[in-house]
């Protein structure tokens, strides 16, 4: 009886894992049925309502464009072959939705936005029987959300997108039964929305004079000469708010205050702390000049905000409240007469000050306030919300104080991250967040009691555009991370399992290909596992998705189906490149593996370091030092370890007493990320680990000259262990950026000849 009971288990698991192929996020409760109901131009769904008309027409409209016929909508209940009936649930919990169905009808019931999910998971269903026909699986569903939040980002400032693009977008949101689009439109470097009582703010504030050429990293800065801008006027608005509505959207619209204000600052310099004059921002960053804690300018701000909340119909507006420098109000007589008057302690509770004045604004107005993590500095308004980005210490305080908070942080929610090897993807701000690592997100903090954890709403994706010029870039970032997420926030932990979603994902490109959206091919991509062996270094290469071939070259030519098959790990022993690609049908589906490895004495040696790296910039440890893999430049965020130490020692044992007379040190100069050069590098020899002699030093003028590989010659000398110390640079001085804070020490290989 146990043994049959585990049979019917076993099946049944088989089959839903057949059913849920394709869906995602995943149903809480599925059931596959026997046969397929066929849809065609004869098939009848019955509608008593007018909002659940809207989802069909919207259904329709999908099913016009990819399958080339539409659904007869009625409203007689007579039973007809092929028909499709809708039952509306009041007060039905948010995005509740039932199907059940047969060969011959549906069932789908439900409250409106529920209704509105079942239709996006039918077509997901969808698959096609013939011309200007599709069928489906015959199924049951029960299906609802975790949270009440589940959202994603976009920034329209760094880039802008036009109105089309917004739709398509929030499109994206509302196919995988998200419902909150957090609109950034305003920053540095430009003004989005139109503020009829200050029209410069999109004269001025909408367009800048150039914009950066490349990586914000890589000094010095170039920039192309083109004025570069858009808004969207308050016309436009209504029509996106209305056709998020349609969607069951919320639209949650992001005025930066007080920092971030530098294109606000331009076209309105008056309500500075210097009165300018200031240009909207052609480079990335955070900038000094912010909005001045005066009474004029909370006057303008409350114009402002009175405008926007007349224009989104939701329940909170969001000011920003990040990266706010203080540089300007410690020098500004009239915010230190503030400071003076509120009885404040610095300038941190003068930023409190700051928000506290504007939640009453947007309190007047009928809405909450909600805004960055650094909005908890120097105390909290009483009814705020909190949208926790630094990690999620910031949302654990602020749902200890009872707030209500929105999890968005970048470790696994910011979209702008690398999610394949860096090489082989377009340029992006750095960081390194591949779909399984989205998909791994837990949005509540295991730290808070069950009381606390109620003040978790959800969590959020974002995009900060200052590296997606246009919108199939932005596509690309997304895809197919929002379809981790969506699972993360829909079904969450329920039946989180990543081998079932990573199977559901590869067989879901198909519904992405029929729409052509532009999605990366990161989960197809090489990755390889470096190891030391004697004489040196084994290299494995796999496929996050299984794949039917890895195949490779070492002669420098492109890999294709008949290059050399991979079964077992490849041996390298000298200098070489390896070139990798997955195959599936004759067909290449992964993005290019590509590695070179440089061998010296030191390569795959046992190494030792004195203090750990920082455990954000600790991807391989200290292995990373000696596996003949040279850090890139720019800088990603991977193959460079990072130490905030005052120094490190790193000790290599060459296994064998050697001649040598040049070390190699690699080390990171990347200012704008806060990371400098070292201060000093040496280099000590021994012969037995115990009495080290000084052969080398480099101080900091010979390592700037350098700038990256520094090389240190020295006489021949025989040795078999040798010791590299490297100095931080310390305390960056002022007029650099990060200047009062520790400098960031990054080192990569060391090479010894």
């Amino acid at each position: 009886m146990v043994k049959k009971s585990i049979i019917v288990l076993f099946l049944l698991f088989n089959v839903l894992m057949v059913f849920s192929q394709k869906i995602i996020p995943l149903p809480v409760f599925q059931q596959q049925l026997k046969g397929d109901f066929l849809f065609s131009s004869s098939t009848q769904v019955f509608v008593n309502s007018e909002t659940s008309l809207e989802s069909v027409n919207q259904f329709n409209d999908f099913l016009s464009q990819y399958y080339g016929f539409k659904l007869i909508v009625t409203k007689d209940r007579n039973p007809v072959q092929g028909k499709i009936y809708i039952e509306l649930i009041k007060d039905s919990v948010p995005g509740y939705y039932q199907i059940k169905m047969n060969s011959d009808e549906i069932e789908i019931s439900g409250g409106e936005e529920g209704i509105f999910y079942a239709f996006q998971t039918l077509k997901q269903m969808l698959v096609p029987a013939g011309k200007s026909m599709a069928s489906v699986n015959c199924t049951e569903i029960t299906d609802y959300p975790r949270f009440r939040w589940r959202g994603m980002h976009l920034d329209v400032s760094r880039h802008f997108v036009t109105v089309d693009s917004v739709k398509k977008y929030i499109d994206y949101i509302s196919m995988y039964k998200m419902n909150r689009f957090h609109w950034h439109l305003t920053d540095d470097q430009g003004w989005r929305i139109e503020i009829k009582k200050y029209p410069k703010l999109t004269q001025v504030g909408g367009f800048r004079n150039g914009t950066l050429i490349g990586s914000y990293s890589v000094y010095p800065h170039t920039f192309d000469s083109l004025r570069y801008g858009g808004f969207y006027t308050q016309e436009q608005i209504k029509e996106v708010v209305e056709y998020a509505k349609k969607r069951f959207v919320t639209i949650l619209p992001e005025i930066e205050m007080p920092g971030h204000s530098l294109a606000a600052l331009a076209a309105y310099p008056e309500y500075s702390c210097t009165g300018g004059p200031f240009e909207v921002a052609n480079a990335w960053g955070v900038f000094d000049d912010v909005y001045c804690a005066k009474d004029s300018t909370f006057n303008f701000l409350t114009d402002v905000l009175n405008e926007v909340m007349d224009l989104f119909p939701g329940e909170y507006i969001h000011i920003g409240g990040d990266e706010c420098p203080k540089t300007r109000w410690k020098v500004c007589p009239g915010c230190q007469e503030i400071i003076k008057r509120e009885s404040l302690k610095d300038e941190s509770e003068l930023q409190s000050y700051f928000i506290k004045r504007i939640e009453k604004i947007i309190e007047a107005g009928g809405k909450k306030l909600i805004g960055w993590d650094e909005i908890l500095e120097g105390g909290l308004p009483p009814n705020a919300a909190v949208m926790s980005w630094r990690g999620t210490q910031g949302g654990i305080d602020a749902a200890r104080q009872k707030h209500y908070v929105v999890m968005s942080p970048g470790s696994h929610c910011y979209f702008d991250h690398y999610q394949g090897t860096p090489t082989s993807e377009p340029l992006a701000i750095g960081g390194y967040t591949t779909v399984e690592k989205v998909y791994s997100y837990e949005p509540v903090p295991g730290e808070l009691s069950a009381g606390e954890q109620k003040y978790i709403l959800g969590a959020q994706g974002n995009v900060w555009t200052e590296y997606m010029p246009c919108f199939t870039h932005i596509e690309y970032m997304i895809f197919p991370r929002i379809c981790a997420l969506s699972e993360v926030l829909w079904s969450g932990s329920r039946s989180r399992n990543w081998d079932d979603f990573r199977n559901r994902l590869v067989r879901h490109f198909s519904f992405l290909d029929m729409q052509k959206i532009n999605y990366a091919k990161s989960v197809y991509e090489i990755k390889a596992e470096v190891k030391s062996i004697e004489n040196g270094l084994s290299v494995k290469l796999s496929s996050v998705v299984p794949v039917e071939k890895i195949c490779y070259t070492m002669d420098g030519s492109e890999p294709a189906e008949k290059s050399m098959l991979y079964n077992k790990e490849i041996l390298l022993g000298s200098d070489g490149t390896i070139k990798a690609a997955a195959f599936e049908k004759g067909m290449r589906r992964s993005p290019l593996y590509q590695q070179s490895f440089s061998f010296s004495k030191a390569t795959g040696k046992n190494v030792i370091l004195s203090v750990q790296p920082n455990k954000s910039y600790n991807t391989g440890g200290a292995f990373t030092l000696i596996d003949g893999i040279l850090g890139k430049i720019p800088w990603y965020g991977k193959e460079w370890l990072g130490f905030l130490n005052d120094e490190v020692e790193i000790s290599i044992d060459l296994e064998k007493t050697d001649s040598i007379c040049n070390v190699i040190v690699d080390v990171l100069d990347a200012q704008s990320s806060w990371i400098y050069l070292p201060g000093s590098i040496e280099v000590s020899v021994s012969d037995d680990n115990i009495n080290f002699k000084s052969v080398r030093k480099a101080d900091i003028k010979e390592i700037e000259k350098a700038a990256r590989s520094v090389n240190l010659t020295f006489d021949k000398t025989v040795a078999r262990y040798v010791k590299v110390r490297v100095a931080n640079r310390g305390i960056i001085p002022d007029g650099l950026p990060g200047a009062g804070n520790k400098a960031w020490l990054f080192i990569d290989e060391i090479q010894v000849r």
